[in-house]
This record gives structure tokens, C-alpha cells and sequence, in this order.
């Protein structure tokens, strides 16, 4: 048998609803916000990718340039150095003199096999010929 009254709901679970329906209405708020962002980011992303990307072809231009004129007017031209090397240590601990030692200790090449990156100047290129 149908009552014509509803049920009464109790105080506790109305309470329970409105608070997850509170959290549930902030969570689509910040993921929409944030999908907002990322949007935003990868524009950005796409942007600099472009503008990096004009550069690389614009130094390789330059240098193919650079080549010509000097080949031209009967000149060298003198290629960019790199800015970076990386260190390999090649040979174990046996019979390597202390110099060697400290300057392969320096460089954080401790072990046979371990590599790192180096920058490239006056100081890096007279350790490496003295290692």
C-alpha cells in the first residue's frame, strides 16, 4: 500500500549530498580551468617550437652563407667549435699517476665506463690533455 506522503529524508544524508555535490561542482570547476591551461600551454608550446625551430634554420643558413662568402673572396672560413663534450673514462684505476687521478676525480669520472658532459673552454680543454 502507497502512502500519498513522501518519506522524510534523514538530516545526516541531505547533508552528505549537498557536500558531494559541492565537491563534485569544484572538481569539474578546477578541471575545466585546468584543461583551459593546458590548452593555453600547448598554443605556447607550439609557439616557441616554431620560433626555435626559424632559429636552427636560420644559424645553418648563416653558416652555409659564411662558407661561400669566403670561398668566394678566395678566404677560410672557421667552423664554430662545439660548446659541449662528453667525457668518457676509458681506462680502469691501475697504473694511473695521481694527476690523472685527481683530474678524472674532478671531472666526476670515478669509475671505468662513467661519462659526463663538459663544457667547453680553456680550463675543460687543459684537463682533458693532461687525463
Amino acid at each position: 500500500v502507497h502512502s500519498a506522503m513522501p518519506q522524510a529524508v534523514p538530516e545526516h544524508v541531505v547533508k552528505k549530498r549537498k557536500a558531494q555535490e559541492a565537491i563534485a561542482a569544484e572538481r569539474q570547476a578546477t578541471l575545466i580551468k585546468e584543461r583551459k591551461e593546458n590548452k593555453e600551454a600547448r598554443k605556447a608550446m607550439i609557439v616557441r617550437t616554431a620560433k626555435y625551430h626559424k632559429e636552427y634554420k636560420q644559424t645553418a643558413a648563416d653558416l652555409v652563407r659564411f662558407r661561400r662568402e669566403a670561398k668566394k673572396h678566395g678566404n677560410f672560413f672557421m667552423e664554430p667549435e662545439p660548446k659541449l663534450v662528453l667525457v668518457v673514462r676509458i681506462k680502469g684505476i691501475n697504473s694511473v699517476d695521481p694527476k690523472t687521478r685527481k683530474i678524472l676525480q674532478l671531472m666526476r669520472l670515478r669509475q671505468i665506463n662513467n661519462a659526463v658532459f663538459m663544457k667547453v673552454n680553456s680550463a675543460s680543454i687543459n684537463m682533458l690533455r693532461l687525463a
